[in-house]
């Protein structure tokens, strides 16, 4: 590896330290959270925890940048622990490629890595935040995810020729569905009341399809840990509702597991 590559975290961690103290208002909400959500017992370690939580977030995507030039298509098993993911998740998300797939997950882990080294196993579409600047997200697209990865803007939903290609290519789709969704279904979260995005939910239930919810936590410098356990299957008479909260526990039992690699800052009960 290059200087910058076996530094990029270490760099990205030391930069997030310098500036937490000006994000008073983030640092605050990240406290409250993990105090209502029963994470962190006393003040003390709440501010702890967000601290080491935003210097893993600012970490986790100087690293990313540097992910294609680590992690290939010849080693990118070995990058990867399965250890505390269950066998049959594993074999969904990674060895069954013929069939199409859900990856559910938030934004806990190193899920931007996540992305690149799935897309060596299968194809990856990916529901996220599409950059403002074409010229960044042309960048992003050419120098950050190297394998066939289709990033769907979320504000645009789910249109026919995406659902057609997911289920042509047999690809992972992935959705973040851990931030407030004005609208979405009431759920709880951490045992507090929230509304949560469907969408997973609903494409589960239409296509039958296995659902692994987990997440990719960094363990070491390029070596990730996948946790999750056995996938869920949906019936098509099952309730919406229901399966969104369902999912909304396995992730949270992710994110117990490592709190200090979730990302704290946002407002995540607005209905309490």
């Amino acid at each position: 590896m290059t200087f910058v590559q076996r530094h990029a975290y270490g760099f990205g961690c030391g930069l997030a330290a310098v500036f937490w103290p000006l994000f008073r208002r983030r640092r605050r909400i990240s406290v409250d959270n993990l105090l209502r959500g029963g994470v962190a017992s006393d003040e003390a370690e709440a501010r702890r925890i967000a601290k080491r939580a935003f210097c893993h977030f600012l970490g986790h995507m100087c690293e990313a940048l540097c992910v294609p030039g680590v992690v290939t298509k010849e080693n990118w098993r070995d990058h990867l622990d399965c250890s505390e993911a269950d066998p049959t998740a594993v074999k969904a998300l990674l060895d069954d490629v013929d069939r199409p797939v859900l990856l559910v997950s938030g934004h806990h882990g190193c899920w931007e890595a996540a992305t690149n080294i799935i897309s060596f196993a299968r194809p990856m579409i990916a529901v996220a935040r599409v950059m403002d600047s074409k010229l960044l997200q042309n960048w992003i697209k050419k120098h950050h995810f190297r394998g066939p990865v289709t990033i769907v803007n979320k504000n645009d939903g789910f249109t026919k020729g995406i659902l057609e290609q997911w289920q042509r290519e047999n690809a992972a789709m992935t959705i973040l569905m851990d931030q407030y969704s004005y609208g979405g279904a009431k759920t709880q979260f951490f045992g507090r009341p929230t509304r949560t995005v469907t969408s997973a939910a609903r494409l589960a239930i239409r296509y039958g399809c296995p659902v692994v919810v987990g997440s990719f936590v960094r363990i070491a410098p390029y070596r990730y840990r996948l946790v999750g356990d056995a996938p869920l299957v949906f019936g098509k008479d099952a309730d919406r509702d229901a399966a969104a909260q369902a999912l909304n526990d396995r992730l949270e039992a992710a994110i117990r597991r490592y709190p200090e690699q979730y990302l704290w800052m946002h407002r995540k009960w607005r209905d309490d």
